[in-house]
């Protein structure tokens, strides 16, 4: 009843679980003209965007769609990782919470950081399905999210494990990845949000539901 009237009032304060555990990754650098990234890039950069030229087309950004279609065509030459594919949906809510410029498609900085991020917790994901069955059983999720740099207490596996795993508690990749692109945004929100940090933010209705409905 409380929270309900905190809700209705106009204001809420979010309250973090020991925050400074947890390690979300930097935001994208804002988008920049073609000319400063030649002139500034490194060859590793370079030859990224040479190949998110060819993934993203003329418009050089990427939609939710031809998300589905890169990451979808990549997990097929893994057979070590268990999935039923990426789905529209997974990611939509990718180029939602990584889209830092609101303009519903990922620039080429956005992009890079997801790339980077699902090549980074692919590792973590290998590395912690213990018995090669492609799949992280709900006994190998908190080493495998604590790896990633996301120390959960039990109340957050459990509902993590209800909203992302199947009926046997286990989470196949597409999921992983989906919950850490996820959870990843949402404390580095939390994080910008937490002027004082002190583990406490407050927010009113319009940030609220602007911060959890685009995600």
């Amino acid at each position: 009843m409380f929270l309900a009237q905190k809700f209705l009032s106009g204001v809420i304060n979010v309250v973090s679980n020991n925050i400074d555990q947890f390690v979300p990754t930097d935001p994208p650098p804002p988008r920049r003209p073609a000319v400063y990234a030649e002139q500034h890039e490194n060859d590793e950069e370079k030859q990224f965007r040479r190949v998110f030229q060819q993934l993203a087309g003329e418009d050089m950004e990427v939609s939710p769609n031809e998300l589905m279609d890169i990451l979808n065509r990549i997990v097929t030459k893994h057979g070590d990782l268990k999935t039923d594919g990426f789905s529209i949906e997974s990611c939509r809510s990718m180029v939602a919470v990584m889209d830092t410029d609101s303009t519903g498609r990922l620039g080429f900085h956005e992009f890079k950081q997801l790339w980077d991020n699902i090549k980074k917790w692919q590792g973590v994901y290998k590395k912690y399905d213990e018995d090669g069955s492609g799949l992280i059983g709900a006994h190998e999720l908190p080493k495998a999210f604590k790896a990633a740099g996301f120390p959960l207490n039990d109340q957050l596996f459990s509902m993590i494990i209800r909203r992302y795993s199947d009926e046997s508690g286990n989470m196949d990749f597409d999921n992983y990845i989906g919950c850490l692109v996820r959870l990843d945004s949402m404390c580095r929100a939390f994080k910008t949000l937490d002027k004082d940090c002190n583990g406490t933010i407050k927010v009113n209705v319009q940030e609220w539901l602007q911060l959890t409905m685009y995600s």
